[in-house]
């Protein structure tokens, strides 16, 4: 029983991190098509004087949304920044628990910044807010859009930290280290020559 439930939770994790893996790339072309934007407007205004207006408004629209849903992912990447000073001279069970704990308090975070995103959000959508600009964005759009990547960011720590439980009860230690650790020197020289060679494919192709 214990396995097949350990199956499903990792099977719903392999899939959030689809998820969150593709959110990551829709941020990136939003942050791209934003830069393109700006080049644009400042382009034209510097040629011709004129502008299309709104540019530097939805660039910071696409900042606040793209970084939003980078987050799950960066959590499921354990890209995010931890300071092992101390870290890398605890024993290996109390190291354990030490990234159990920081996931805790990560989750804890998200939750309290997701509720207080929601309620801008809500404020805004009650109010009718929008935006003092030209363009007159109706607010709860982008918000919305903001904090669905933080919802979704809670909800991906609240699978991971479910998976590190089980595993730090069972004692597989391992399984923790892999979910929510702090990377080793070893693991990052790897991620780097993956990429590495990601890119020499692409330039091959």
């Amino acid at each position: 029983m214990l396995s097949r439930n350990l199956a499903f939770i990792s099977l719903l994790i392999s899939k959030a991190t689809m998820l969150s893996r593709a959110a990551v790339y829709f941020g990136g072309g939003l942050t791209i098509a934003s830069v393109f934007l700006i080049t644009y407007d400042v382009s034209l205004r510097r040629l011709f004087s004129i502008t299309v207006g709104g540019a530097d408004e939805l660039s910071g629209y696409a900042f606040a949304i793209s970084s939003s849903w980078a987050l799950a992912f960066t959590a499921l990447e354990r890209a995010n920044v931890r300071v092992d000073v101390l870290y890398q001279y605890l024993p290996v069970r109390i190291s354990a628990l030490v990234d159990w704990l920081a996931l805790v308090a990560l989750g804890v975070f998200s939750v309290f910044l997701t509720y207080y995103a929601y309620d801008v959000v809500m404020s805004s959508w009650v109010q009718s807010s929008a935006a003092n600009t030209p363009l007159a964005t109706p607010l709860w759009l982008p918000q919305g859009l903001w904090l669905a990547g933080l919802v979704w960011f809670s909800v991906v720590l609240a699978l991971m930290l479910l998976r590190a439980s089980i595993a730090l009860i069972t004692g597989d230690v391992e399984a923790v280290k892999q979910l929510c650790g702090v990377k080793s020197a070893k693991e990052e020289a790897a991620t780097e020559v993956a990429m590495g060679e990601r890119n020499v494919r692409g330039v091959t192709v």
